[in-house]
């Protein structure tokens, strides 16, 4: 593990906007997913701020903006759990639903890749939004969402399932730790669109941020925490909270973040995490860096048609080509068909 950075001493220097370095500490900045701890209230947790990465994400398939605002909360919620991996490998978060959004797929490829991607129906999107009652609960309906950590070939995945029945991501992903990790967890997470001035008038662009806190006391007396859950169903699962002082006042702090502060790209997650938690002491360690990369490949899908049939092929075929374009990065790929003829 990297060694801790003061960040009581970080914050006695002047703090010039947009100044990438404040003397010998550099701030993580954008598309960085930021560890730290709290010792005196037994918190651990991450926080981040998506910029260009995610607009990038977002911009390349234009999503309508109700649709670009869940998915960009879907990738922070996937980079601030997949960036605890410590082992290669992968988490996918995957929601399927019946609402006019009906799936979203964000994955994250250790140490680094993210690649993300929604499906929704335009018709149906458009008449919510005409009812001016357009919401995170209603784009979404009812149905499932699934978090899944891939370790690879020759082992057994690890899923984790939460029903979506008018709840947001972020209350989902409250409900997913206390069914599935049983560790008190509490997380914020935020979407806007900032407007830079350019040589050709404004632009757009897309920032998400998001705060993970969990709470993990190391002394046995503290680990006890009283009506943990059965499992799956058992309705202790919605009122878990443990009677710690500690976590209770960390759930007070995190109340007190605004959704400004998760994007504000003056404000940044170094800064942020001294405003939470100046009077207890944080030690901030080195940031993850994120990055939009998608896994797909000319080789991987020419490996995927070599396993096609003479028939598959010839169905495949279309304009004298076969044209696949990868619902993630919308790149297109173009062979030939006779490449794959018989031997």
């Amino acid at each position: 593990m990297d060694a801790p950075r003061s960040f009581v001493m970080l914050e006695t220097h002047s703090l010039a906007e947009h100044q990438p370095k404040l003397g010998e500490f550099g701030f993580a900045g954008d598309d960085h997913v930021v560890p730290y701890e709290v010792a005196p209230l037994d918190v651990r947790g991450r926080t981040v701020q998506l910029g260009p990465m995610l607009d990038a994400i977002l911009s390349r398939h234009e999503y309508p903006e109700p649709v670009a605002r869940l998915l960009a909360e879907a990738c922070v919620l996937t980079v601030l759990l997949g960036t605890s991996l410590k082992f290669e490998g992968k988490f996918i978060l995957q929601a399927r639903t019946d609402g006019p959004v009906d799936m979203l797929v964000a994955d994250f490829t250790t140490p680094h890749s993210l690649r993300a991607y929604a499906r929704f129906d335009a018709d149906r999107l458009q008449a919510l939004i005409g009812s001016g009652e357009i919401s995170q609960e209603k784009l979404l309906g009812a149905g499932v969402l699934a978090l899944t950590i891939d370790q690879g070939a020759h082992t057994q995945r690890y899923q984790g399932i939460v029903q979506l029945d008018g709840t947001s991501l972020e209350e989902a992903a409250r409900t997913y730790f206390r069914q599935s990790e049983q560790i008190p967890t509490d997380l914020r997470m935020s979407v806007a669109k900032l407007v830079t001035p350019g040589p050709g008038g404004p632009r757009e662009q897309w920032r998400a941020g998001g705060i993970l806190a969990q709470f993990l006391p190391q002394a046995p007396e503290r680990m006890r925490v009283p009506d943990i859950s059965g499992g799956d169903g058992d309705p202790r699962d919605v009122a878990h909270e443990p009677a710690d002082n500690s976590w209770r006042e960390l759930l007070a702090l995190l109340a007190t973040i605004e959704p400004t502060e998760l994007i504000d790209p003056t404000v940044g997650a170094e800064r942020l995490l001294y405003r939470l938690f100046h009077e207890q002491g944080v030690r901030v360690f080195r940031g993850v860096p994120v990055a939009d990369q998608c896994s797909c490949s000319r080789e991987k899908i020419r490996g995927i048609l070599e396993g096609f049939s003479a028939e598959e092929i010839k169905d495949s075929t279309e304009d004298g080509g076969i044209h696949v374009a990868c619902e993630f990065c919308s790149t297109q790929y173009d062979f030939d068909p006779a490449e794959f003829a018989a031997e």
